[in-house]
């Protein structure tokens, strides 16, 4: 086996639209505990299931930079500073991403195993997905790209398939040479296709040597490679981010890993994968992997049913009730309720992308919006006012700032605030507070050990969050 260290590279930058209104622009599905009683979301998740691995490294992660202080601040939580956090300045498909992780692995002149994962699917079977990458490392010294194939379980027509040149076997843990990958298929093909023990789901997820995957990528694409290492001769280094210089990474080309490479090269492998996998892309397949009543309903939150059966019912804060009803999707949140037809739950995606174009708020941003101080609830709005709860994290400071259209009211409900108004400065206990004038430079921050809560009441002729001239700021945020 290859004694080399396994970098992990987390792809991180997708928006999970077919799980709205959990799942938004704003905070994405890979963020999300998607069970009340779950303890982790699917990013740390993803980097905890492979802690038992050795010679592994801490993770390469590639993200949105909208999400750079989300993902920073998960990977605090669980005890991890990543290798590196990649910023995308916009979304170039799998290829591109791991072609900026192979590269940035490289630049200290060490050749890493790169085991590249997405960071949105479930694994039940953690020990088994262990032994199967173990497996798969035995391969790398051959120059294998190792992907993994789901031993399919249904005819499903959301996934690509792999076909292998011969069979898998349940039993045996082997890697199988590549013959063909197929598209989503329809029903009918589905239906076919996993009836025969030469394909598997396609799941996304890789194993190969970060040399090996560079000399394919010259062969087969060597656009995206020239485009990534331009992008990656202009870095940056932004806090804890790199940020890619994004003229250069804007001309390569939007493709996936398995179009780019693994479709044409001659070295590609499957390894079969049995471990309770899901990629978590819909309701419907959240309602299948999760426990039921004896009606079989999932229910979380405040819910009664009556006569209802095979449905999924989430409540984040309204009672629900339903009467007589079967297979339906019911999912309820601060500000958006989705009603759906169980087996319909993949047209999700599209109303979101209809919803967008018609500039409906509720589709991209969520009432609770992260910051890298803490984050706030929007309570209510009217037309010239809003009122929102702002939650900071001990020691934490906002940004210094001013507002040109709209002054502020800050009450303290728990916690010390400090607050700076132009050239004063204030402590403020619980039950005390503050009004902060149209045009003041201001800013709050939390000496305490708590967390910080307070209510803002904002007044004004404009209330946008684009309505702030930062002075200084902790973050780096212009």
């Amino acid at each position: 086996m290859s004694k080399k260290t396994i970098l992990p590279v987390i792809l991180c930058g997708g928006f999970g639209t077919r799980l709205w209104p959990a799942s938004r622009e704003s905070f994405p599905k890979q963020f999300l505990k998607l069970r009340e009683n779950d303890t982790k979301s699917l990013l740390q998740k993803t980097q905890e299931r492979i802690t038992k691995l050795k010679n592994v490294e801490n993770p390469l992660i590639i993200c949105n930079e909208e999400h750079r202080f989300i993902v920073a601040e998960q990977m605090r939580e669980i005890g991890i500073k990543p290798y590196q956090i990649i910023l995308e300045p916009f979304s170039r498909n799998t290829a591109p991403a791991i072609t900026i992780a192979a590269l940035i692995s490289l630049e200290n002149n060490e050749d890493r195993n790169l085991l590249v994962l997405a960071a949105d699917h479930e694994i039940n079977d953690t020990n088994t997905f262990i032994k199967v990458i173990n497996k798969g490392i035995e391969y790398l010294d051959k120059d294998y790209l190792v992907t993994f194939g789901i031993i399919p379980d249904s005819p499903e027509t959301g996934f690509g398939y792999i076909e292998g040149f011969k069979k898998f076997n349940k039993e045996k843990i082997e890697g199988i040479e590549i013959k063909r990958f197929i598209e989503k298929p329809n029903l009918d093909l589905a239906k076919k296709l996993i009836k025969n023990k030469y394909f598997t789901w396609n799941s996304g997820m890789f194993l190969f040597r970060a040399t090996t995957y560079i000399k394919e990528l010259k062969k087969y694409a060597p656009d995206i490679l020239n485009s990534c290492t331009k992008s990656i001769n202009k870095k940056k280094i932004d806090l804890d981010f790199l940020r890619i210089e994004k003229d250069a990474f804007k001309f390569c080309p939007d493709i996936s890993v398995d179009f780019a490479i693994m479709e044409k090269t001659k070295k590609g492998i499957v390894l079969p994968l049995d471990v309770g996998w899901s990629d978590v892309g819909s309701w419907k397949s959240i309602w299948e992997k999760s426990p039921k009543d004896k009606n079989n309903n999932f229910i979380e939150g405040k819910i009664s049913l009556w006569e209802t059966r095979n449905s999924f019912f989430k409540s984040e804060n309204s009672l629900i009730v339903g009467i007589g009803v079967e297979g339906l999707v019911v999912v309820e949140t601060r500000d958006a309720v989705l009603i759906a037809n169980k087996n319909q739950t993949e047209r999700i995606k599209e109303v979101v992308q209809k919803l967008k174009k018609e500039g409906i708020d509720e589709v991209i941003k969520h009432k609770k919006i992260y910051r890298p101080w803490g984050h706030f609830v929007s309570i209510e709005e009217g037309s010239k006012w809003q009122i929102k709860k702002i939650i900071v994290k001990p020691g934490a400071s906002l940004s210094l700032q001013m507002h040109h259209h709209r002054s502020e009211h800050w009450v303290v409900v728990k916690g010390t605030a400090n607050v700076e108004i132009n050239e004063t400065k204030k402590s403020l206990i619980e039950n005390q507070s503050i009004y902060i004038p149209l045009g003041s430079k201001h800013r709050l921050s939390n000496p305490g050990v708590i967390n910080l809560v307070l209510i803002e009441i904002q007044t004004g002729t404009y209330l946008g969050e684009d309505d702030i001239i930062r002075f200084k700021d902790n973050y780096g945020r212009n």
